[in-house]
């Protein structure tokens, strides 16, 4: 794994020798911005594996005013109709 990462890096600094200096800036600022999102994309999977929430019930209760209109198995295929 080592000689591949090796190869990589030798392909890549090959390339980057060619490229004329302002496009240096840009590679440069492209890596930045993928080194950024990396972070976040660590940080986010790894907040959202040890986070530990209960479900919550704020919704109960939403659909009091229609109760005496439908059943539950009426508002079932109304809501499958509606998707």
């Amino acid at each position: 794994m080592q000689k591949t990462a090796q190869l990589f890096d030798r392909k890549v600094l090959r390339k980057l020798k060619v490229l004329p200096e302002y496009k240096k800036e840009e590679v440069l600022d492209f890596l930045d911005f993928l080194v950024d999102k990396t972070r976040q994309n660590v940080k986010s999977s790894a907040g959202a594996v040890n986070q530990k929430t209960k479900f919550r019930f704020d919704w109960e209760g939403g659909l009091a005013e229609i109760q005496n209109t439908y059943s539950s198995v009426e508002l079932q295929h109304k809501a499958t109709e509606w998707r």
